[in-house]
């Protein structure tokens, strides 16, 4: 089997278990991790209420992701400048 054939069946599997278990499911155990990993990292020894911690752990999430997007920003203008030198 060639790797064209084989990306080709793998990609046929993949939107067949979509099709049976729909993506959200397949992936809830993935995101459930996800925000469990934010969570132990503002709340390490589980004291505060749950509420608090999902509240501190959405915070850190979304500062996370405000980081990357800036360094994502800044690497953008640095590739634009070089480009129109």
């Amino acid at each position: 089997m060639t790797p064209a054939e084989r990306r080709a069946w793998g990609r046929v599997g993949g939107l067949t278990a979509q099709a049976r278990y729909g993506g959200v499911a397949m992936t809830k155990p993935a995101r459930d991790g996800f925000r469990a990993k934010w969570e132990r990292l503002v709340d390490p020894a589980g004291v505060l209420d749950p509420r608090e911690r999902t509240r501190r752990a959405e915070r850190a999430l979304r500062a996370h992701m405000v980081t990357l997007a800036m360094a994502s920003a800044r690497v953008r203008a640095a590739k634009s400048k070089a480009r129109n030198r």
